[in-house]
């Protein structure tokens, strides 16, 4: 499992934070940003992309307020996205959602908040069962 991360300018300091969170950890961490101040739609688009080459991927992408990549995660075919300010919404994104991509927003949550909000995420697991309704739901709107 890679956890794939992206940041336009906005959220570039917030995303070496948490890679460097995240590689602390021994996660296996892919940023697709190349150097470039990219914009969000094109940093979601590749973080999105790196997330669907593999079940087991995640991915996180930080702007300013964690709405734009959240929209446009929401357009890609098959991809379930969850924007999130805290803890508990990243983990039960996950366990009830199957979501593989959470948007935080880097004028919204601090640093501390933010590797609260990875942990939960990337600690948590789809719990299927009932929530597979749900999920199947989701993944054929796109």
């Amino acid at each position: 499992m890679a956890i794939v991360l992206g940041a336009d300018k906005a959220g570039e300091r917030l995303k070496e934070l948490i890679k460097a969170y995240l590689q602390e950890k021994n996660f296996d961490v892919l940023d697709v940003n190349d150097g470039a101040q990219e914009d969000f739609v094109d940093v979601t688009l590749a973080v999105a992309s790196k997330v669907n080459e593999t079940d087991d991927n995640l991915g996180i992408v930080i702007d300013a307020y964690g709405a734009g990549p959240f929209m446009v995660a929401t357009k890609v075919k098959g991809m379930i996205a969850a924007e999130v300010s805290d803890e508990r919404s990243a983990y039960m994104t996950r366990a009830h959602n199957n979501a593989r991509i959470i948007t935080m927003g880097a004028e919204i949550v601090g640093d501390e908040l933010a590797k609260n909000i990875v942990k939960g995420f990337v600690e948590g697991h789809y719990d299927g069962g009932r929530h597979q309704i749900r999920v199947d739901m989701l993944n054929k709107m796109c």
